[in-house]
């Protein structure tokens, strides 16, 4: 089977192709495109199997590919943004994989497109006009619990969530810190990308809590934060999330 990944961020692109391998080692990867100029190109010289395409690369909507092109090779989107494009995938689309992508999702999604047996259509129009119509919804209070008291907490009071010690807290813009039953994964689903963004590992900062930033080693970018994180421990953007970070601000 041969496959081209239509996404812009590196380090999402290269799980996925790792994953895909896992599944099934006789996928080959003819392309891996990072923006909608790039995939027009490549797409009217090209005919792969099958198409993984994220919704929103470099240069706008992915949905603009088939404005510009009339293709009827299968697609499985990939998103970070299933609040309010599952509807829509669900239209004409093979499958959609929700960001960070799941070996066993990833194969559900191939086994879908296998029984097909044939090309599928999509009905582009509906699925722009879903994506456009419909407000995200994204997370908006956290109910914490200490103990046997309880505690409402909206995200608005959020400065950032970092991982310590195998759990997550949320640092409030009051310098508080309250532990989360979630993950920094889930989380950085259910927060609006406008304004929180996972910078690596251990955080996911508000753009309201970098109080300054400075340039460091490997394209890295250092970030002081407000409140300051109660360890001793820099905090730095990830060398793999530098160039989407960079993007994030300069929106």
């Amino acid at each position: 089977m041969k496959v081209v990944i239509i996404e812009d961020e590196k380090l999402a692109a290269d799980k996925l192709e790792h994953t895909l391998k896992r599944v099934d080692e006789s996928i080959s990867v003819m392309a891996r495109l990072a923006s909608v100029k790039e995939s027009v190109r490549w797409l009217a010289a090209n005919k792969p199997d099958l198409i993984f395409l994220d919704i929103h690369l470099s240069d706008g909507l992915s949905f603009s590919i088939f404005e510009k092109l009339s293709l009827s090779i299968p697609i499985i989107f990939t998103t970070a943004y299933d609040q309010y494009a599952i509807k829509a995938f669900q239209v004409n689309s093979i499958s959609y994989l929700l960001k960070p992508i799941r070996k066993r999702d990833l194969e559900e999604a191939l086994s879908k497109y296998k029984s097909l047996h044939q090309a599928h259509h999509i009905d582009v129009e509906k699925l722009i006009s879903s994506i456009r119509n419909k407000e995200p919804e994204y997370r908006s209070r956290f109910l914490i619990r200490i103990g046997d008291r309880m505690k409402k907490i909206p995200v608005s009071d959020a400065a950032y969530f970092y991982a310590s010690e195998k759990a997550v807290f949320i640092k409030t813009t009051s310098n508080n810190d309250y532990p989360l039953e979630l993950t920094l994964d889930t989380l950085e689903q259910e927060l609006d990308p406008a304004v929180f963004y996972r910078i690596n590992r251990k955080y996911i900062v508000h753009i309201d809590a970098i109080d300054s930033m400075v340039a460091w080693s490997k394209s890295r970018v250092k970030l002081h934060l407000k409140p300051v994180p109660d360890d001793d421990h820099e905090v730095v953007v990830s060398t793999e999330r530098a160039s989407g970070f960079k993007k994030w601000l300069d929106k």
